[in-house]
């Protein structure tokens, strides 16, 4: 009785460590392929972008940019004119926070030193297979035929280039038939 009840808490502790690890797993987000083209490369989750030079965030998973005007934070789908502005070339820094505009002085502060830097490369020019999933990725359509390609292989046995059946095929799928039945006889 006593093995029994060590096995059944063993067994519970078990299954209770696994399920808080999936837990965990689960947790973790992944926003790769929503990432802007100009995005750093290195990040597979990224919240909020900040942008030293013009003390500006840019929300990814909303896609809208926040901006002080005024002594107050505007939210827009663009930046204004005004900025003038290199996304591409110019340094972000990664914020895994809800409303880091809330914190802005903390992050002027932490990020000064980055004004003028452009020692990033940006998602679109990464030559990393892993970024081609990425919607803005100039790789990611060959990337997108290249996935249902090697998802189809097996349906694909008897096509040629265009898709459509093979003649060639289908005679050389006749004689082996044929040859198999003379060498079962």
């Amino acid at each position: 009785m006593r093995y029994v009840f060590v096995f059944i808490v063993a067994l519970f502790l078990l299954i209770a460590s696994n399920t808080s690890n999936a837990q965990v797993r689960l947790g973790i987000n992944f926003n790769l392929t929503n990432q802007p083209a100009w995005g750093p490369t290195g990040y597979d989750y990224v919240e909020n972008y900040y942008f030293p030079d013009i003390e500006a965030y840019y929300n990814v998973p909303s896609h809208r940019y926040y901006y002080n005007e005024r002594g107050r934070w505007i939210s827009s789908a663009s930046l204004p004119a005004r900025f003038h502005f290199d996304l591409y070339n110019s340094h972000k820094e990664v914020i895994n926070e809800r409303q880091p505009w809330r914190n802005h002085n903390s992050y002027r502060d932490k990020y000064s030193s980055f004004k003028g830097q452009h020692d990033q490369q940006p998602i679109r020019d990464s030559k990393d297979s892993k970024y081609f999933a990425n919607k803005n990725h100039p790789e990611h359509n060959n990337w997108v035929q290249q996935q249902k390609h090697g998802n189809n292989k097996s349906l694909d046995l008897n096509r040629g280039n265009n898709g459509h059946d093979n003649k060639a095929n289908k005679q050389n799928d006749k004689r082996n038939e044929k040859d198999d039945r003379k060498d079962r006889k």
